[in-house]
Formats: C-alpha cells, sequence, structure tokens
C-alpha cells in the first residue's frame, strides 16, 4: 500500500471530506470519542462514507505516524451518480451495458475486470458501497489505468441500483453457476446490465431475484468454476460478439 493511497489523523479526515476529496472508507479506532470524532462521524454518515471501528493495531499497522485514532483511505477516481449518467447513455442514443459488482473484494480481480471492461465498451461500473474493493492506486495500476477511462458508481444499495437499472429498460444478466441456461443463448442486444458475484458466495440473493436472465459458463474439468475476472471477460465478450454479429455499435 503505498502512503498516497490514505491519509491520516482526525483533522486531515475532516478536511478531506469538507473540501470535496473522495473517501473510500474510514477506519477509526474503536474507542475514539470526543466532539471531533462526532464531527467525523457525521460528516462520514452526510457523505455516505463507510466507517469501521478497528484495534489500534490495525491503525499501527498502516502507519506508524501520528494518526490520531484514523486512517482515511482516498479514492484514485471521482464517483459517479447512476442515476444521472444511464439516462444520458440513452439520451446520447448509446446501447447500455453496465458491469455491476456485487461482492468484489480483491483488487487484482477488480483491476481485471475492470481492464476487460474498458476494452468492451462497458458504458460504467457498479459498485457496493460497503464489502466492495476500494478503488484506490493499486486498483488503477492493476486496471492499467482502466478505471481513469470509465465511469464507476458507487451505490449505497446494490439492489437498489440494479431496480434502477432495470426499471430504465436494462436486461439485468446475472452470471452465475446455479443456472442451467448456457450462457450463450442469451440475448444481449438489448441494454444489458451484467452481474457478477464474489467467488465465495456468488450473487447475493436479493440482487440474484432481480434477474431477468441467468446464464452459466460450462465447466468441463475438475474444478467447478473460474476465477471471477476470468468469467467475467468471457460474459463482457459474448456480448461483445453478439453486439457485432447483429452490426450494432459497441460505444
Amino acid at each position: 500500500m503505498e502512503s498516497s493511497d490514505y491519509i491520516f489523523g482526525i483533522h486531515s479526515a475532516i478536511e478531506a471530506i469538507e473540501s470535496g476529496r473522495t473517501i473510500d472508507k474510514l477506519l477509526i479506532k474503536k474507542d475514539l470519542n470526543g466532539d471531533l470524532a462526532q464531527r467525523l462521524l457525521k460528516l462520514a454518515k452526510a457523505h455516505l462514507i463507510p466507517v469501521q471501528r478497528v484495534p489500534v493495531e490495525k491503525l499501527n499497522r498502516i502507519t506508524r505516524k501520528n494518526h490520531q485514532g484514523v486512517v482515511a483511505f482516498l479514492s484514485a477516481v471521482e464517483y459517479c451518480k447512476l442515476h444521472d449518467i444511464v439516462p444520458t447513455m440513452f439520451e446520447d442514443g448509446l446501447l447500455p451495458f453496465i458491469l455491476v459488482l456485487d461482492g468484489i473484494t480483491d483488487v487484482r480481480n477488480f483491476g481485471a475486470m475492470a481492464r476487460t471492461a474498458e476494452c468492451c465498451g462497458v458504458n460504467a461500473i457498479v459498485i457496493p458501497t460497503r464489502g466492495s474493493v476500494s478503488v484506490g492506486g493499486d486498483a488503477v495500476k492493476t486496471s492499467a489505468g482502466a478505471l481513469l477511462h470509465i465511469p464507476v458508481c458507487r451505490e449505497n444499495s446494490l439492489a437498489d441500483a440494479v431496480r434502477f437499472l432495470k426499471d430504465c429498460g436494462c436486461q439485468i444478466v446475472c452470471a452465475t453457476e446455479k443456472a442451467s441456461q448456457n450462457y450463450t443463448l442469451g440475448d444481449y442486444t438489448t441494454p444489458v446490465a451484467l452481474v457478477m458475484g464474489a467467488e465465495d458466495v456468488g450473487i447475493s440473493p436479493e440482487v440474484l431475484r432481480l434477474a431477468d436472465t441467468r446464464s452459466a459458463i460450462p465447466m468441463f474439468g475438475k474444478i467447478g468454476s473460474l476465477n471471477v475476472g476470468v468469467a467475467a471477460g468471457v460474459m463482457m465478450y459474448e456480448v461483445v460478439r453478439q453486439r457485432l454479429a447483429d452490426n450494432l455499435e459497441i460505444i
């Protein structure tokens, strides 16, 4: 972790939030209290910044400097609002292609998927506020800079975000090994929101229930599943293949 990915100190964190810096999450010492701590917590709540109460040892592992019980992780990108950018896509005559990542916490997988998404003409990536990888410097590097070129939307409720996409006319395609339909049999020539879940638990039940299409990639070996980054690449390029075959513009 590079020092440019975070700032420390309660005053620095407050100033960063008030100045408009995008904060991925706040780590605050378990027993930190007082007026300044309350002010910081109120700011975090107002700006939908995830807060984790942690032992001081965890903060000490991040920095040995005088952190005052607070470490704030900075985002390397400015998050977009899903409710703003999706209507604009339709107004601009685009055929939306959205990648929704449910519970992806590995920065290498996230970066790899973002890189593939940018190459595939994906219009935006959606992640949840909690239980997701942070879009820091490591993620940008792993994505080969792709995260600097593709909008990332961080949503407080991923299920609500998916409902919004559904209401906008996007087909909700969930990639899951529990599906019976081969992924090549879906029709992805419509506006699509492709949902990929974490490797250990998959897509959350609340989001999975919203699926219009559930697709599975066939497995022929002894290992029962693909790495999520590889699976996402397979799914994204199937969308590209179908749209090219139908003479549709990718972007």
